[in-house]
C-alpha cells in the first residue's frame, strides 16, 4: 500500500472549564477524543489510504462497519473526528490508527486559569527556573529522618489510591522539595542511595497523580526523571515501574507506537526466570505486557496485540492472587488473574462498538475469576482497574440501549469512587448519551449523576 505523503502525528487537546473551581479534560483515557482543527488533513489521509486500497467510500464503510455518511464526514473534514472513529476506519483500511494522525498546531487553550493557579507549587517543584548558573532555588528545606520521609511518601501514595486528590495536591510540592533536598544533604554513599530511592518514589507518586488528572507535561517531567534516576542508580526494578507509568501516559496521548515499543523492550529486559518465581517481579513483567497489549490493540496491530495478551496470560497463569499496590514502588498498580482478565475484556470495546461487542463484554463480565466468589480467593484488582472495568460494563449497556442498567452501574462506581469517576470522560460521554436519548423525564438519580459529572443535558 502506498502511504500518505506525510507521516502524521497526534494533535494536543484543549482543556475545558466545567464549573467554577474545577477543570475537566475533554480527552478520554483512550478513545472518544475529538480531533478538531486537523480534520481536513486527517480526511486527506483517509482518502489516500482508501484510494491506495482501491476502495470506494461505500466499500470502506462496509468493511469498517460504519455508515457511509460517517466515512464521508471524516474524509471531508466536516466536524470533529473521534479517535474511536479513526480506529474503526483504520481497521477497515488495514493500517494502524497512528497512520491517520496529523501534525499541526494545538487548539487554543480556553479556561485553564484555575488549573494553572492550583498547580503553581507542583510545577515549581518539578520544573524550577534554570539560569546560566544552574537551578534557581529560593530555599532548601532541612530534611530530618529519611525513614520518616519515606513513610510520608507511602502515605501520600495511599491517599492517591483512595482518590483523595486534594490532599495529594497539597502535600506534593513540599514533599518533592524535601525528597530532592535529602539527596543533597545525604552524608555518605549509603545514605545518598537511600535518599535517591525516596526521591525516585516521590517522583513516581507525582507521576501517577498528574497523569490521573491529565497534567501530562508535569507527569512526563516526573516520570522521566524517576526513570533516569533509578536507572542511573542501577535499580532496574524501580526504573521499570516508572516505564509502566510512562506507558500509561503515552497511551493517554494516543502515542500507541511509542508505548508499544517502550513496553516490549522493557518487558524483554525484565523477563523473570519462572524457575525462581518472584510474584512481584512477575507482576511488573505482566504490567509491562498489559501496556504493550493495550497499545497494540488500539493501533490495529492485531498480531502484536495477540502476542502481548498471550504474554499477559502467561504472567498471570502462575499467580493465585492479585499482587496489589501495597508492593509499590516495585510494581506500578496491581496485577494478577483478575486484572489480566478485565483488560482482555476491555479489548472487546476497543476493537469495535457494535451491539455484538457490547454483548461480548456483558457475557464475560461476571464469569470465571471475575465472579465475586472467585475474587474472595484471588483478591481484587486496584480500585482504578475495577472502576474502569465497570465503566466498560456501563458502556456495553449504553450501546445496547439499556440506559437504566448503565445508570445503575455508574451509581455503583460513584458510591465507591466518587472523585475518581469525575475524572473519567467516558463516564461523562455515557451520561450525555443517556440524557440525549432518554425518552421519559429524568429521574432524580440521573440528575444527581449529571451534576456530579458536570454534564449539562
Amino acid at each position: 500500500m502506498t502511504p500518505p505523503a506525510e507521516q502524521p502525528r497526534r494533535v494536543p487537546i484543549r482543556p475545558t472549564r466545567v464549573k467554577p473551581g474545577h477543570v475537566m479534560w475533554c480527552e478520554v483515557p483512550w478513545f472518544g477524543r475529538e480531533v478538531g482543527s486537523m480534520t481536513q488533513e486527517i480526511g486527506d489521509n483517509i482518502k489516500r489510504y482508501r484510494r491506495a486500497e482501491g476502495l470506494s467510500q461505500e466499500e470502506l464503510a462496509e468493511k469498517a462497519g460504519l455508515s457511509v455518511s460517517t466515512v464521508q464526514k471524516a474524509e471531508q473534514g466536516r466536524g470533529a473526528v473521534r479517535t474511536q472513529t479513526l480506529h474503526t476506519i483504520a481497521r477497515g483500511l488495514g493500517v494502524t490508527t497512528s497512520a491517520l494522525f496529523v501534525a499541526g498546531p494545538p487548539e487554543p487553550v480556553v479556561g485553564d486559569d484555575a488549573t494553572k493557579q492550583s498547580l503553581v507549587a507542583i510545577r515549581a517543584a518539578l520544573m524550577p527556573p534554570i539560569g546560566i548558573d544552574g537551578v534557581l532555588v529560593a530555599s532548601v528545606p532541612k530534611v530530618g529522618d529519611l525513614s520518616a520521609l519515606r513513610r510520608r511518601v507511602l502515605a501520600i501514595h495511599d491517599l492517591y489510591r483512595v482518590d483523595d486528590y486534594d490532599a495529594v495536591a497539597r502535600a506534593l510540592p513540599h514533599l518533592l522539595r524535601e525528597a530532592e533536598a535529602s539527596v543533597a544533604q545525604a552524608d555518605g554513599e549509603s545514605a545518598r542511595r537511600k535518599a535517591e530511592r525516596v526521591w525516585t518514589m516521590t517522583l513516581l507518586v507525582s507521576g501517577k497523580y498528574l497523569t490521573q488528572v491529565r497534567q501530562y507535561d508535569l507527569a512526563y517531567a516526573a516520570l522521566s526523571e524517576a526513570i533516569r534516576r533509578a536507572g542511573g542508580a542501577g535499580d532496574r526494578t524501580i526504573a521499570a515501574t516508572g516505564v509502566v507509568g510512562l506507558c500509561w501516559l503515552l497511551l493517554r496521548q494516543d502515542r500507541f507506537g511509542d508505548c508499544y515499543d517502550l513496553a516490549v523492550r522493557t518487558a524483554e529486559a525484565m523477563e523473570p526466570r519462572f524457575s525462581e518465581v518472584d510474584p512481584t517481579r512477575v507482576s511488573l513483567w505482566g504490567e509491562l505486557w498489559m501496556r504493550a497489549a493495550a497499545a497494540a490493540v488500539r493501533d490495529n496491530r492485531r498480531t502484536e496485540a495477540a502476542e502481548a495478551r498471550r504474554m499477559v496470560a502467561r504472567a498471570s497463569a502462575g499467580m493465585v492472587k492479585e499482587e496489589g499496590e501495597g508492593t509499590f514502588p516495585s510494581v506500578w498498580g496491581s496485577f494478577g488473574p483478575v486484572t489480566a482478565r478485565i483488560k482482555a475484556i476491555e479489548d472487546c470495546l476497543v476493537q469495535g462498538h457494535s451491539r455484538a461487542d457490547a454483548r461480548a463484554v456483558l457475557r464475560q463480565a461476571d464469569r470465571g475469576v471475575l465472579r465475586s466468589e472467585a475474587r474472595k480467593r484471588t483478591g481484587n484488582p486496584s480500585g482504578a482497574s475495577w472502576g474502569r472495568h465497570l465503566l466498560d460494563v456501563a458502556q456495553a449497556h449504553t450501546l445496547l440501549g439499556a440506559h437504566q442498567d448503565a445508570m445503575e452501574t455508574l451509581v455503583v462506581i460513584k458510591a465507591d469512587r466518587g472523585e475518581w469517576i469525575k475524572h473519567q470522560p467516558m463516564a461523562r460521554r455515557m451520561m450525555a448519551d443517556i440524557l440525549h436519548n432518554r425518552k421519559r423525564g429524568l429521574t432524580a438519580e440521573m440528575r444527581d449523576m449529571a451534576a456530579h459529572l458536570g454534564v449539562v443535558g
